[in-house]
């Protein structure tokens, strides 16, 4: 191409990049008019009316409810206990489960009710999910029915708060050799004495039932009880706060502590054995944070867009204009919605019977991983002022920090992945 041949295509060029896009795109078939940068591959048309109709319920409640309280709940680790009541109201808590008062909604607009809730906060979305995702699942999935009809109701209401005790002080990565034992009581037939302590559990002392994996002391089998507080002599049961936390804090945190406490026999999962019980909870916990994670990141990606747009540096120019800060935005927009797309993926095929462990192990791995490198990253766009929780950009990179690391670590879940893929190789 000849110097003026390459002067005339470059001005046309340049003409049709700064014409709108309904005239630069509608003569080209195969391409929209138009371009969204907040949902840039259009995961919404992914979605039935149901699904997108949930979505915005849990968006204006999150924006108007949950939001106007974040800032404060996270300076004085305050969480407040009606916030599992709203949600209960709007059918929010055990979204996908049929029956017992819960919505019966499809597992993609269970997360997409996580992704609005961890838009505002990580805590809040913990608060959620481990009502929902771990002890409402494990009930639901585990319990006989008098269980089921006796507690489900009340938690899907928020009435009732629950929590799921797992972690140990020792054992976090390796809940197989947990320590708290289940014995059976030696005067009282039909009963256990648990005893042991559960660490890091959310909502613990808010919580009127706990979901306790406990080893039976006479097979060393794991198996799952429901902790009834109201039925714990004095002594027996303590849940303590854990403060002073960096992340989370918008979120009630705290132990299990147990010293021969009762529990009954038929609260007992009767089937469920090993660690087969805590890991479907735990996979439907995951699948819900790999939604989630991209809704923390979203939130970023749109305040660091605002205050790009509206900071101006050197010669009155916005920070947006400057190549640096462009590459920051578009790498967490395509995190973003490659991220959801994965999610919405997997959860289509969780509701079809098609979705494996390893699938949700995939996406949650990868999902807070890029949320955290990302909300990093575009911390950096607020310069000295990201200090400021004003900016919420700071609470968000604590956050997906903890976020990254519990219902399994990323490490952890790499490790899971360099096992399987071990068979590519014959090993």
């Amino acid at each position: 191409m000849n110097p003026s041949s390459f002067r005339t295509a470059s001005r046309h060029l340049h003409r049709l990049c700064r014409a709108p896009a309904t005239s630069r795109n509608a003569s080209v078939r195969g391409y929209a008019t138009t371009f969204n940068w907040e949902d840039p591959l259009v995961a919404s048309e992914l979605y039935t009316e149901e699904e997108l109709a949930i979505q915005d319920t849990a968006r204006q409640y999150c924006q108007e409810r949950l939001l106007p309280r974040v800032l404060d709940a996270y300076r004085n680790e305050n969480y407040d206990r009606q916030i599992l009541t709203e949600m209960g109201e709007l059918g929010l808590l055990g979204a996908n489960i049929e029956g017992y008062g819960c919505a019966g909604a499809s597992t993609v607009a269970s997360g997409l009710i996580t992704k609005e809730v961890e838009r505002v906060d990580s805590g809040y979305r913990s608060g959620m999910s481990v009502q929902s995702s771990l002890a409402m699942t494990a009930i639901h999935d585990f319990g006989t029915q008098e269980l089921k009809d006796r507690f489900l109701p009340e938690l899907a209401k928020g009435k009732l708060a629950g929590c799921f005790g797992l972690t140990e002080p020792n054992h976090g990565s390796d809940p197989g050799s947990m320590e708290t034992v289940a014995r059976e009581h030696p005067t009282k037939k039909g009963y256990y004495l648990l005893s042991g302590t559960k660490t890091w559990i959310t909502n613990s002392p808010i919580s009127d039932i706990m979901i306790v994996w406990a080893k039976l002391q006479t097979t060393g089998k794991i198996r799952g009880f429901v902790v009834e507080r109201s039925q714990c002599p004095p002594g027996t049961l303590e849940t303590p706060a854990i403060k002073n936390k960096t992340a989370l804090r918008a979120s009630i945190t705290g132990m299990i502590q147990m010293d021969d406490c009762p529990v009954p026999a038929e609260n007992m999962f009767p089937e469920v054995q090993g660690l087969a019980g805590p890991f479907t909870c735990l996979n439907s916990a995951r699948l819900g944070i790999a939604f989630g994670a991209m809704g923390a990141l979203e939130d970023c990606l749109n305040r660091a867009r605002t205050y790009a747009l509206e900071r101006k540096q050197f010669k009155g120019n916005p920070l947006a204009k400057y190549q640096l800060i462009q590459k920051k935005l578009a790498d967490a927009a395509t995190d973003a919605a490659y991220g959801t797309l994965a999610a919405t993926q997997v959860a289509r095929l969780k509701d079809a019977g098609k979705c494996t462990p390893e699938m949700i192990s995939m996406v949650k791995r990868q999902n807070c991983d890029r949320a955290l490198a990302n909300s990093r990253i575009l911390q950096e766009v607020f310069g000295g002022n990201a200090t400021s929780d004003e900016y919420h950009i700071a609470r968000h990179v604590a956050n997906l920090f903890v976020v990254q690391t519990y219902e399994g670590q990323s490490d952890i879940h790499s490790e899971y992945h360099l096992v399987l893929l071990s068979c590519l190789y014959g090993d």
